[in-house]
């Protein structure tokens, strides 16, 4: 992550931890934090934000990476380095099924960029957006590890391989 777990003098320790989170969220968060030995909890950061991020409706505030960075004794600049580097984080309001298409080189070899094209004019958003009534975004990201399976996308979990527009359409049709 480039920054080394280790206390942080310019960090203001956190009274009252509770405060920052529900008990469920602290709870899972927690259980990360414990995977690591106890100076090292800083190294919690990438599931602490998949779980805030998931229980705001699937993106990050500042006020939630500053929590987050209270809650691990971290410094909040270095929360916003990876919410802001990892393309699983979104810094705005992203639509109720975002649609991740990978247009790295297998899938783009493969097509990807007609499934693109084809998403697009459906939905009638480009990479980046979200459609008007908020069903849906649409994002770019590199690989997402289905190489054999491409072109390919992700929704929520869920990997879709060997799209064509007509798969694509399909797909879509079961989301609405």
């Amino acid at each position: 992550m480039g920054f080394k777990n280790q206390p942080m003098t310019n960090v203001k320790p956190v009274d009252d931890r509770e405060s920052l989170f529900s008990p469920e969220i602290r709870a899972e968060i927690d259980k990360w934090v414990a995977k690591y030995p106890g100076e090292w909890t800083q190294s919690a950061v990438m599931a602490a934000l998949r779980l805030v991020q998931d229980d705001n409706g699937g993106y990050l505030t500042q006020e939630l990476m500053d929590k987050v960075a209270a809650y691990l004794n971290m410094p909040p600049i270095a929360v916003y380095e990876v919410a802001s580097f990892y393309s699983m984080y979104e810094l705005k309001p992203v639509g109720k099924h975002k649609v991740c298409v990978c247009t790295n080189v297998s899938c783009m070899i493969n097509g990807s960029d007609r499934i693109v094209e084809h998403m697009e004019k459906r939905l009638g958003i480009k990479l980046g957006e979200t459609t008007g009534d908020g069903k849906y975004s649409l994002k770019e990201v590199e690989c997402l590890g289905a190489c054999g399976g491409a072109p390919m996308f992700q929704i929520g979990t869920k990997y879709y391989e060997n799209l064509t527009p007509e798969l694509v359409d399909s797909i879509l049709d079961g989301l609405e």
